[in-house]
């Protein structure tokens, strides 16, 4: 299989945005540094300039400017440029926030459930909130194992997740719905997922999970996120 196709999309102004719920241990240099390895292809979609981020790229990155201004105009610009870029129907497509920070291997176990299931989408987020909320008492999940590790049946994540191009073409209209003015309200996410089951697809998430969300209390559990 070629290697994972890695859309990591960074915006200028993110140091501004969420201070008082970042674990002490964060960065976003870090969650950056977390993500790259040799088996993957790497795309940085950046909300405003080179010039004016927070922390210096590597050299080798191919890093994409663009004026996006939200969240749904970014991942708007992200679908469409993805759109441009002649992949497989079968590469995997990774679209990732910048405030993600993932395992090591993470790309192991992502290609690792994409051979061994037949499911259209995959998030590394265990996500916490399927736990504690109160909305959540009644969820019932399916579940799976690969080689390495298990794996639930989930209702939805946040806007980093992965999928075979092919699948992304399937539910294009879907996708770009959900960054129009009138769809992006507060857990816009969820909704796109929610719908996307309605259409009969599906959404896994690995137990434990290869990332975490950087925002308390909804760091990946059971693991010691500070001690990596």
């Amino acid at each position: 299989m070629s290697k994972i196709k890695v859309f990591l999309r960074h915006w200028n102004g993110a140091t501004k945005r969420k201070q008082n719920v970042r674990p002490e241990w964060f960065s976003y240099e870090k969650c950056y540094r977390s993500i790259k390895n040799a088996n993957i292809d790497l795309t940085i979609l950046l909300d405003g300039t080179k010039q004016d981020h927070h922390f210096i790229f590597d050299p080798e990155d191919k890093i994409i400017e663009f004026t996006g201004g939200g969240d749904a105009e970014s991942f708007l610009f992200c679908l469409n440029f993805i759109k441009d870029q002649n992949l497989n129907p079968e590469d995997i497509v990774y679209i990732v926030e910048d405030d993600y920070f993932h395992l090591k291997g993470w790309d192991k176990i992502l290609s690792e459930a994409f051979n061994t299931f037949d499911v259209d989408y995959i998030t590394l987020y265990d996500h916490p909130d399927k736990y504690f909320l109160p909305m959540y008492n009644d969820l019932q999940s399916k579940l799976l194992h690969s080689p390495s590790i298990h794996w639930r049946t989930t209702p939805s994540t946040c806007n980093t997740y992965s999928g075979k191009w092919k699948t992304f073409q399937k539910h294009w209209d879907t996708h770009v719905k959900y960054c129009l003015p009138e769809n992006t309200h507060d857990g816009y996410d969820h909704t796109k997922f929610l719908d996307l089951w309605q259409q009969g697809s599906n959404l896994i998430s690995p137990i434990p999970g290869y990332s975490t969300h950087c925002e308390l209390p909804f760091l990946t559990p059971t693991i010691s996120w500070d001690k990596i």
